[in-house]
């Protein structure tokens, strides 16, 4: 009969947590009975986790189960050692040899080509980059917009003159002498030369009558008109100032209907800020013929944005000097989920047209924005002197992407 003993039974040798082990093994791999009473049920005992300690002492290889067993009851640790071999290749050689990667003049006139050892070619490796000129943002910009407005059938106006007269600049377009734009806070004025000296007679006495007294169907603005404030030259403003020009010429010629644009610098008295820079680009498109309305100029306006992708236009009215009634436009801009002034537009009043020589019945409608504004919402550009000017990464210059205006 086996011998019997106690449940709460335990030699004072052994540990508590020891003595909890062996119960729990005991009893699940049934060596003995345990009841309220521990019955002996073999007569010997296989220590298989002895077995197993005894394995992985000696090296040999064991189950996953077993492993894990024994992790679990953290009698083993796993731990990793790397070994290297080390033989001699076909290619061994006592010293480092140093292979050709040119057959040159030298070796041939010397014979020892015959000896060298030439680095095998990688025809998968690529190449040093090319360096090559590259097209600026706005560059790329202006060309896809001028091809819009070639394909509406206008034509370029010539917008190589940076220096321009006020005359040109602000009184030929019935802006009054005392107006906020003209003051040397707006305006960049020069020293040398400080005058212009070539102005059509006849036409500046017309335009000095328009401003003191009116005519046309207008009062004026009733005040002394002064030659030497319409001398002085400056950096033009806006590229208006070419369109004025166009216009007067056009006026000398028997009629003809007529489309111009232009995009080229201006210069502007600004603070800058991330936003606006003391010179900039501006955008402008006019049409000249007769019996033009507001309505004219609105569908114009929705073909040319529509061409750029602003299919969605609205109008407010606003004042400009020489345009009335005068237009701002605004696009929903669908990233941004809102209204966005994107221009200004207006029809050229009769103060300015008749005394250049137009028949009554011409209108001229016209626009204006500026090229950066676009290009920093399509190029993702935040600051505009990241854009433009002498902060500009070259990276940019190289990586951007083509402009896709007017392509979908």
């Amino acid at each position: 009969m086996a011998p019997l003993l106690k449940m709460n039974y335990r030699p004072k040798k052994l540990d508590p947590s020891v003595f909890k082990i062996g119960c729990s093994q005991a009893g699940k791999n049934k060596w003995v009975d345990m009841g309220k009473q521990v019955s002996r049920k073999v007569q010997h005992v296989e220590d298989k986790v002895k077995d197993l300690l005894i394995r992985v002492q000696n090296g040999e290889e064991l189950g996953k189960d077993d492993i894990n067993s024994l992790k679990a009851r953290k009698l083993i640790i796993a731990q990793t050692w790397k070994g290297y071999s080390v033989r001699k290749g076909p290619n061994y050689a006592p010293k480092r040899k140093k292979v050709a990667t040119d057959l040159t003049r030298e070796n041939l006139q010397r014979g020892d080509w015959k000896e060298l050892e030439f680095k095998e070619y990688n025809f998968n490796a690529k190449g040093p980059p090319a360096e090559a000129g590259h097209l600026h943002p706005l560059r790329k910009v202006e060309q896809q917009l001028k091809s819009i407005f070639l394909q509406m059938g206008f034509e370029e106006m010539p917008t190589n003159n940076f220096v321009e007269s006020s005359f040109w600049n602000f009184d030929a377009l019935f802006q009054p002498q005392q107006h906020p734009a003209r003051d040397s806070h707006d305006t960049f004025f020069l020293e040398a030369p400080s005058t212009t000296q070539q102005l059509p007679e006849d036409y500046v006495e017309l335009v000095k009558r328009v401003h003191e007294s009116g005519g046309y169907g207008s009062r004026g603005y009733m005040y002394d008109w002064k030659r030497e404030e319409a001398n002085k030259n400056l950096l033009r403003t806006h590229t208006t100032a070419v369109s004025t020009r166009m216009l007067y010429a056009l006026a000398k010629q028997p009629f003809a209907p007529k489309r111009y644009f232009s995009i080229d610098r201006v210069f502007r008295n600004e603070s800058v800020d991330r936003t606006h820079l003391a010179e900039f680009h501006q955008i402008e498109g006019l049409v000249c013929d007769r019996g033009l309305t507001l309505g004219d100029l609105i569908g114009v306006l929705n073909d040319f944005f529509s061409r750029l992708g602003m299919s969605k236009l609205r109008f407010k009215p606003a004042y400009n000097p020489y345009t009335e009634p005068s237009m701002e436009i605004f696009s929903y801009h669908e990233g941004l989920k809102k209204w966005v002034e994107i221009g200004n537009s207006g029809m050229f009043r009769p103060e300015m047209l008749l005394p250049m020589g137009f028949p009554e019945d011409v209108r001229v409608i016209a626009w204006g924005l500026s090229l950066e504004r676009p290009t920093m919402i399509l190029y993702g550009v935040d600051n505009i002197r990241d854009l433009f000017g002498h902060k500009v990464d070259l990276g940019l210059i190289k990586r951007n992407p083509i402009c896709r205006l007017g392509m979908d």
